[in-house]
């Protein structure tokens, strides 16, 4: 199954600058893992050394948080859309 990862703007560089990547995987982390097999870069900026994803990005599935489903192991079906962003911090100042 293919679908498509959305890229935020920091990360682009590691994909050779799209916004957008299409890759093959049933899940969250075989799709990351297949832009990252693509993209060297991408892997070593997403993925911890065991395999787990770095702690400063949040990934959502059709709009939804993967934290809050199963993770890296969330099924993704046809044309599902998986957004990459980095972690939001911060407050009033």
């Amino acid at each position: 199954m293919t679908a498509t990862v959305r890229i935020p703007t920091i990360l682009r560089p590691a994909v050779g600058g799209d916004a957008e990547v299409e890759a093959a995987g049933s899940t969250v982390g075989e799709a990351l893992r297949a832009v990252g097999d693509a993209h060297p870069p991408f892997a070593s900026l997403v993925f911890e050394r065991d395999g787990s994803l770095k702690r400063y990005l949040a990934v959502f599935v059709d709009g939804r948080d993967a934290r809050h489903l199963r993770g890296l192991d969330t099924p993704v079906g046809p044309g599902a859309e998986i957004l990459v962003l980095p972690a939001a911090s911060g407050g009033a100042g």
